[in-house]
C-alpha cells in the first residue's frame, strides 16, 4: 500500500468512520437499538428515506473524497489538508460536501433504524460542525488559498446548496 493510500485510510478511520460507524455502533448498544423490518406503511417509508439518505451521503461523501486526493492532493484530515484549493464536482454546489455527506448518513442511520439517539446524535454533529467550520476551519482556509477561498465563499454557501453549480 503506498504512502499516499495509507494516509487516506488513517484519515477515514480515525473522522468519518469513526463518527458514522463506531458511535452508532455505541449507541445502538448502549440503548438497545435493533434493526427492525417496520409493521406499518409509514415506517416502511422512513425505511425506505432513510436508506435513500445513507445512499446520497456516501456517494456525497465518496465524491468529495476523491476530489480532495486528485484535485487537493490531501486528505480529509485537518494534520493532512489538501494542497490545493477543491472547487470542482460537488465542491461547484456546497463549500463542505464531505459534512453534508456523513449528516446524510447519520440521518439515514437514524430514519433506518429509527432511532432517536441516532436521530440526536446527528443533530448534535451537524451542530458541531456549524461551529467548528466557521471558527475554525474556514478561517484556515483563507489563511492559505487567500483571495480564491474569498471569492469562492462569495459564491458558494457554507451548508445549504446552491441550485446552479459554480463555474468560477
Amino acid at each position: 500500500m503506498s504512502s499516499s493510500a495509507l494516509r487516506h485510510a488513517l484519515a477515514i478511520l480515525v473522522l468519518p468512520f469513526a463518527v458514522a460507524v463506531l458511535v452508532p455502533i455505541w449507541l445502538a448498544r448502549r440503548f438497545a437499538v435493533s434493526a427492525e423490518f417496520p409493521d406499518s406503511f409509514l415506517g416502511s417509508l422512513g425505511v425506505a428515506s432513510g436508506l435513500a439518505a445513507l445512499a446520497a451521503g456516501v456517494t456525497l461523501f465518496v465524491a468529495s473524497l476523491r476530489r480532495f486526493a486528485g484535485e487537493g492532493q490531501g486528505t480529509l484530515a485537518p494534520w493532512d489538508p489538501p494542497r490545493a484549493l477543491v472547487v470542482q464536482g460537488p465542491y461547484r454546489w456546497v463549500r463542505n460536501p464531505m459534512i453534508s455527506g456523513v449528516i446524510g448518513v447519520l440521518l439515514g442511520e437514524a430514519l433506518t433504524l429509527r432511532s432517536l439517539p441516532h436521530a440526536l446524535w446527528a443533530l448534535l454533529f451537524a451542530a458541531l460542525n456549524l461551529v467548528y467550520i466557521p471558527l475554525v476551519e474556514e478561517p484556515a482556509l483563507e489563511r492559505r488559498f487567500g483571495d480564491a477561498y474569498r471569492n469562492y465563499c462569495a459564491n458558494v454557501p457554507r451548508v445549504l446548496p446552491r441550485l446552479t453549480p459554480w463555474d468560477g
